[in-house]
């Protein structure tokens, strides 16, 4: 979509000589102006370097596309570029399809136009329309989806800085994101390979468990959002079944940690947990200490509650364990 300098060095002449014509627009050229008009063109054709006035061939083109302007009343390059002006992206989706129509069209008034040595300056100024147009397209879209498009258009990266006017880093950092969206797709695409034989809500599944975010299961997975509803919903009762076991099992621990309550605790235990309360007060007077101590030595916690809450009670309890 841009021209290659080392294949493209110049414009070529009947494209030169066609833009010289479209300069003399508007200005009134008789038969006795011919003459004096062709000597001025070989002589702007000659300083840029198409040696015309050396070659008859050359010559001969020139007066031949002058002759046609006469005929015609107006330069052939005025007629293309309102051809090429008039196109959309739309219609320049192939560059090369795009030329042949409209020099099909155009090739009824301008019969040279249709020339095989023609042809490829004709594709590359197609290409030049659809490269402008994906510019302006891209610089009216917020964020980086003006340099997506232009990417995913193929467009060159120095054209892209250059028309876009970004930095490299920036176009660096729009590639390396959307590499990471191709590996993230591909990532969706080889764990669907897991479960292709299972329904679409047990993929939604699986993928949800392998955090893979909602949207791309749409975009890569393809699959529709009642089935994306319903995994989620069975997911959220799965959830809270295996919450509700969690707390039954921790309940279960923790009352195992503590011990029996109070009273259905034997006289006889008391009495020894009561003797192992006293041990362990007997090193250390710090509470915090003292329960992890107790704790350790599988004492009920209600005993060791009670040591703290109420040790009137507690020593009244360790003399009827001793009486």
């Amino acid at each position: 979509m841009t021209i290659n300098e080392e294949t493209i060095v110049m414009t070529p002449l009947w494209l030169a000589i066609e833009e010289n014509l479209l300069a003399l627009e508007g200005q009134s050229i008789t038969e006795e102006d011919k003459e004096k008009t062709v000597r001025k063109m070989v002589g702007d054709l000659d300083g840029k370097g198409y040696a015309v006035s050396k070659s008859g061939i050359k010559m001969m083109a020139l007066r031949w596309a002058l002759d046609d302007m006469l005929k015609v009343g107006r330069p052939m390059l005025k007629d293309l570029n309102k051809a090429l002006s008039a196109l959309t992206l739309e219609d320049l989706a192939n560059p090369c399809h795009a030329s042949y129509r409209v020099t099909d069209d155009l090739g009824k008034t301008w019969e040279r136009i249709q020339k095989t040595d023609r042809r490829e300056a004709l594709i590359w100024m197609f290409e030049d329309a659809k490269l402008d147009l994906l510019i302006e397209k891209a610089q009216g879209m917020g964020g980086d989806l003006g340099i997506r498009l232009l990417i995913d258009e193929n467009v060159e990266s120095p054209v892209i800085l250059e028309r876009m006017g970004i930095p490299q880093e920036k176009l660096d950092q729009v590639n390396a994101d959307i590499a990471a969206e191709i590996a993230a797709r591909n990532n969706v695409l080889s764990l669907l390979e897991t479960v292709e034989d299972k329904p679409d809500h047990e993929k939604v599944k699986f993928l949800f468990s392998n955090d893979i975010p909602e949207d791309l299961i749409i975009e890569v997975a393809q699959i529709d959002q009642a089935d994306i509803d319903k995994a989620k919903k069975a997911m959220e009762e799965e959830l809270k079944e295996q919450q509700r076991l969690a707390d039954e099992a921790a309940a279960k621990r923790k009352a195992e940690a503590e011990g029996p309550a109070l009273e259905d605790i034997p006289m006889e235990q008391v009495a020894e947990h009561i003797y192992a309360i006293r041990e362990i007060q007997y090193f250390s007077e710090v509470e915090k200490e003292i329960r992890a101590m107790c704790e350790q030595s599988a004492i009920p916690k209600a005993l060791v509650d009670l040591s703290f809450s109420d040790p009137d009670k507690f020593d009244e309890l360790e003399k009827q364990c001793e009486g």
